[in-house]
């Protein structure tokens, strides 16, 4: 780059908001490395201005883009022996598409399975030999299919049950591969099953049998030592996320029993001997280093705030994404400094988190509130409901929030029931009165913000994405006199239509949240649905939608949009090309810009 160059660079950078500096500066994410080799490594990054996927060789320093698509790629896996790297081509976000792989050190792409058809994905894993890949396939014809696909010869099916399941896990030396399925119908709790390549049963382990209450499963990983049969997996049999080790051979159980509150995941250390444990607690997160010899807990020293990935490299250190809600993300070592600090330009902080706590209907509710240094209430304010619905707001640095506060508004984030790191009853507790329930702790923290002086009662906005965006939309029409304007990006809106048209997986979900299909329990869907309220919706509505979205479809969002336009209500529709929001800067910039725009002329 030349001097004028850099100068001119300069003063934009100079002129430009604090709140589009935040998306515009690069981001990195926690670096992914090769088993084998672990000076290859993988990493996304939004340098170009489009989240991509790049390669770095940490021998040599060298960091290079391996994918270049208009709408950008972040999914991709290193092989084991650090020679490939595996990403899933879409067509422009709609996530149905084929696993391609590139040569770590570049050339062409090509087909990494030969022989399967495009799909959604549902699981991969990789393994040691160079050859082998464990591939699994969610389509709405077959439900989910598995398959070993090994180079020069045909996948051969191992696995194939119409509902939702997928890849968990391929043993070190490959003679073992872990899945998670649904086979029992309840898209929230997956059993487990170990199987031999071609497909024979090892071990079953199911925790929702044999009770009433139905409990989870997940697959954390195979150890990491040929020949060993441990498994570790996470387990719900306390009501809360925790790690055990499952010997699959011998059926052999060893509970960690770990006396820490809130949910616990984990991962090997690279030589076996010991566990890295992520400890999330009332919205914020530390680490552990786990002796499986001698079963005792080190704390590993992070700052105060959330780690939102973490990995022990063979050297015993541990690098970690950190960020906090003033501070922006970075990737760090407990060997000392940032990992990974992409040059340019720099993104602003914000300002701090503070806790709220609210009684609501169902138990004490955890909120997090952002406002302008120094303002004092009644501020206008926005309630930025996170989707999910099983996901939840962390003390973690986040763009969009920290551009309304910039606006002078205060933000407020729920975590409802149905978030996940408060138990699993809480998490369950959505079940049948799909969005009614978190409107109601929604309700509750909003008569607090209000009666603790902090919010405008006048000038309150719902907005929210994904789920968030559903409850928008719900929220603005069970609760009509409750928002000034309510803004949805890629939301539900049509419930019935939505189940109809989006990805199979989710049409598992959404039976498992409700009962059934919309056939089966109609009143559930038309209780549920933001279509069943839209002619109570009195104020200003803004909508944003991916015309290839496979989660929330668009002709559910047309639908909703119609009967706005039938009665002359006052909206707002922006309609882009991608599919469940984007991974273009200048695209979501531009989002931002028109909700913030659309928040200013509708606000008294």
């Amino acid at each position: 780059m030349t001097e004028s160059n850099e100068s001119a660079e300069a003063e934009r950078n100079a002129s430009m908001p604090d709140w589009e500096k935040r998306f515009r500066a690069p981001r990195v994410s926690l670096p992914d490395w090769a088993e084998d080799a672990p000076d290859h490594s993988l990493f996304v990054s939004n340098a170009t201005g489009t989240y991509e996927l790049y390669a770095w060789d940490r021998a040599t320093g060298e960091q290079r883009q391996v994918t270049d698509r208009p709408n950008g790629t972040t999914d991709g896996v290193l092989s084991p022996d650090g020679a490939w790297i595996w990403w899933f081509d879409d067509k422009d976000g709609d996530e149905f598409g084929v696993w391609r792989r590139q040569p770590f050190t570049g050339g062409e792409n090509e087909l990494a399975a030969p022989g399967l058809d495009a799909s959604y994905p549902a699981g991969l894993a990789l393994g040691r030999d160079g050859r082998t890949a464990v591939v699994g396939r969610s389509t709405d014809e077959d439900g989910t299919t598995i398959y070993v696909a090994r180079t020069g010869e045909a996948p051969v099916e191992i696995y194939r049950h119409p509902e939702s399941a997928g890849v968990g896990d391929l043993s070190h030396d490959g003679s073992l591969i872990a899945l998670e399925h649904t086979e029992h119908g309840d898209a929230m709790h997956s059993a487990l099953r170990v199987v031999r390549p071609d497909g024979t049963t090892v071990a079953e382990l199911d925790d929702t049998r044999g009770g009433s209450e139905e409990l989870g499963l997940e697959v954390l990983g195979f150890a990491p030592v040929d020949g060993d049969t441990r498994l570790l997996i996470g387990h719900q049999r306390r009501g809360r996320w925790e790690p055990l080790v499952w010997d699959v051979a011998t059926g052999v159980e060893s509970d960690l029993a770990l006396d820490l509150p809130g949910d616990v995941s984990a991962e090997w250390y690279p030589d076996g001997s010991g566990l890295l444990i992520a400890h999330s607690f009332e919205a914020r997160s530390e680490l552990f280093r786990y002796d499986l010899t001698v079963r005792e807990l080190e704390r590993i020293d992070t700052p105060p705030g959330s780690v939102s990935g973490a990995t022990a490299r063979p050297d015993g250190s541990v690098e970690y994404l950190w960020s906090s809600s003033a501070q922006p993300s970075a990737v760090r070592s407990t060997s000392g400094g940032v990992v990974l600090d992409p040059p340019g330009l720099k993104s602003p902080g914000s300002v701090a988190v503070e806790d709220v706590w609210v009684e609501g209907p169902g138990g004490r509710i955890h909120a997090l509130v952002q406002k302008p240094a120094g303002a004092s209430g009644p501020l206008p304010t926005v309630f930025d409901i996170h989707g999910g619905p099983t996901w939840h707001d962390s003390d973690a640095f986040a763009a969009g929030p920290a551009a309304w506060v910039d606006h002078g508004y205060a933000v407020v984030r729920v975590n409802y029931r149905g978030s996940t790191g408060y138990g699993r009853a809480w998490t369950d507790a959505l079940k049948v009165r799909v969005g009614l329930i978190e409107l109601e702790d929604i309700a509750a923290v909003r008569e607090w913000a209000i009666t603790s002086g902090l919010a405008d009662p006048d000038r309150l906005v719902l907005t929210g994405g994904s789920w968030g965006g559903y409850l928008t939309l719900l929220g603005l029409g069970v609760q009509p006199g409750s928002w000034a304007l309510g803004i949805a990006a890629v939301p539900v809106a049509d419930y019935v239509t939505a189940y109809h048209d989006e990805m199979e997986a989710l049409k598992a979900m959404d039976r498992t949240l409700l009962g059934g299909t919309p056939e089966e329990v109609p009143e559930r869907f038309e209780a549920s649905s933001p279509l069943t309220y839209v002619d109570q919706v009195k104020v200003p509505v803004y909508i944003s939608a991916g015309v290839n979205d496979p989660r929330c479809p668009i002709r559910q969002i047309d639908n909703y949009v119609d009967r706005l336009e039938t009665r002359g209500a006052v909206h707002e529709v922006y309609r882009y090309d991608a599919g469940h929001g984007s991974l273009v800067v200048d695209e979501r910039i531009k989002q931002v810009g028109l909700e913030l725009d659309f928040a200013a002329r509708h606000l008294a």
